[in-house]
């Protein structure tokens, strides 16, 4: 165990990624836009989602996983976006355990079939593409013929376009329209308040194993200030504060150990 793990008594380190859904933090307005996401698939609609870095759209994508009923739903989560159409198609199809040719009409075939021997299993398929600011254009303007079937009258397949603010952006250009148009579900993520850093904070170090203070209330202050409400960001400050804290005996991490942190954080970036 490493020493600062046990000089504050954590059974295991508080702020890692490697988290089960089940012990997924997300406040009451997160909360919502899951409760969003999954009336949208239920209704097999699709739509976007929308966030600053590290406002937790991947932890709202987990308890979507978790939320929906198996027996009905395959989720496919697929983040490398940044490929051509054929080969978005042909790691897609890679993802679904598809093997087909590699020209392009046979992987987008092998995709469109796919989808439609799911709807005869009444199995909804949805497909969530992250980091979707990236995708390419001509992918982008082609994304709207794979969520067409039986002439546009059956809602076979749900997308779920995830990415940064400019994804809306993109979205809302004239050449993109057509997409756009069949995205029903459009969710944007806010910003953490100051109250969600400090219960999420306090959240995951209670699932490490500790219920007693281990940051004043002035240093969780200051994890908010200095990451901006980015819970990947807390994670790495608040991480580091602890390692330091642990070297030097503290057992409370005040405000200018984050502080100072914080600062020599930011200039190894600078460098």
């Amino acid at each position: 165990m490493s020493g600062y793990l046990e000089h504050f008594g954590l059974n295991h380190a508080p702020f890692t990624k490697e988290i089960e859904d089940s012990d997924l933090w997300l406040p009451p307005s997160k909360q919502g836009v899951v409760d969003e996401l999954v009336e949208a698939v239920e209704e097999r609609a699709s739509g976007c989602l929308v966030g600053d870095p590290g406002v937790g759209k991947t932890s709202v994508l987990r308890a979507l996983r978790q939320r929906l009923p198996r027996a009905g739903f395959r989720l496919t989560y697929c983040h490398n976006v940044t490929l051509g159409r054929r080969d978005f198609y042909r790691h897609l199809c890679h993802a679904l355990g598809i093997s087909v040719a590699s020209v392009s009409g046979s992987v987008f075939r092998g995709v469109t079939a796919y989808v439609e021997d799911q709807s005869r299993e009444r199995v909804h398929p949805v497909f969530l593409l992250d980091e979707a600011q990236l995708l390419q254009q001509a992918l982008l303007e082609h994304l709207h013929v794979l969520m067409n079937y039986e002439w546009d009258r059956r809602a076979l397949l749900s997308v779920i376009l995830v990415g940064l603010p400019e994804l809306e952006d993109r979205l809302q250009m004239r050449r993109n329209r057509s997409l756009y148009s069949r995205l029903h579900c459009r969710l944007r993520i806010d910003s953490h308040t100051p109250e969600d850093t400090a219960d999420y904070i306090q959240h995951r170090l209670r699932k490490a194993g500790v219920k007693n203070e281990v940051f004043t209330s002035d240093a969780v202050a200051m994890l908010h200030e200095a990451a901006l409400g980015s819970l990947r960001d807390i994670d790495r400050v608040a991480t580091d504060a602890l390692r330091r804290g642990g070297r030097r005996k503290i057992r409370i991490v005040g405000r200018e150990l984050v502080v100072r942190v914080f600062r020599d954080q930011e200039a190894i970036a600078e460098d």
